[in-house]
């Protein structure tokens, strides 16, 4: 019988699969890159605020202390955004006429929340505790990252699934003593790995990879 389709077809088949397989790979890679690319997490992207306010000339300048404005990070799930009543404790006595500030003042006489863009927006299906972290002894700079050299906010990490895991599966690399939770300039005095695994027990960190501890 003669031969249908020539030998060529063959080597024609291989290619085809091959390259449809790596096709296919290369479509899953492109998409797992640009879910975490700042183009989807805005990891690095600076927003846009109704007043430019600057953790930088605050923390670093002025060496305010994180819960001088998020006063409920040590006892509730939320940090808490300061009352334009904090802002004005001290903006009612220095640059009193700024027009930076002229929002400031204008929430205050008007008893109206300033409208602030949220830099570290969690999607509504996952459920954070920022007192749980701070006691047990996570540094606010571990997820935040060094906002006190930040002179507008941005989102330091990408808040993915994957990037909570990592921490939640070797939290020993990211405790530090509770007295130094707040520093942001805080170094692990010798192996951060040997004082991870103290402070695991001491404070009995655990190892929680299960769905339903962020999915409620």
């Amino acid at each position: 019988m003669a031969q249908i389709f020539h030998p060529v077809a063959n080597t024609l088949s291989k290619v085809s699969i091959f390259g449809g397989v790596f096709f296919v790979g290369l479509v899953l890679w492109g998409m797992g890159a640009v879910n975490r690319s700042p183009y989807v997490t805005q990891a690095g992207i600076v927003r846009d605020q109704p007043v430019p306010f600057s953790h930088k000339h605050h923390v670093a300048g002025l060496g305010l202390d994180c819960r001088f404005c998020h006063s409920t990070v040590e006892h509730a799930a939320s940090a808490g955004i300061p009352s334009t009543k904090v802002c004005m404790s001290c903006h009612s006595q220095v640059w009193t006429d700024a027009p930076m500030l002229a929002p400031v003042r204008e929430s205050y006489a008007t008893d109206t929340s300033i409208p602030w863009t949220r830099v570290h927006d969690l999607p509504d299906f996952v459920y954070f505790d920022h007192s749980i972290h701070v006691q047990q002894g996570v540094g606010c700079a571990s997820c935040h990252g060094r906002v006190d050299q930040m002179p507008l906010a941005w989102r330091e990490n990408t808040l993915n699934m994957e990037w909570c895991l990592a921490c939640h599966r070797n939290p020993e690399q990211h405790l530090r003593p509770r007295s130094e939770v707040f520093e942001m300039d805080w170094e692990a005095p010798g192996s951060q790995l040997e004082l991870g695994r103290e402070l695991l027990e001491r404070y009995h960190v655990e190892s929680k990879t299960n769905c339903s501890s962020c999915h409620r």
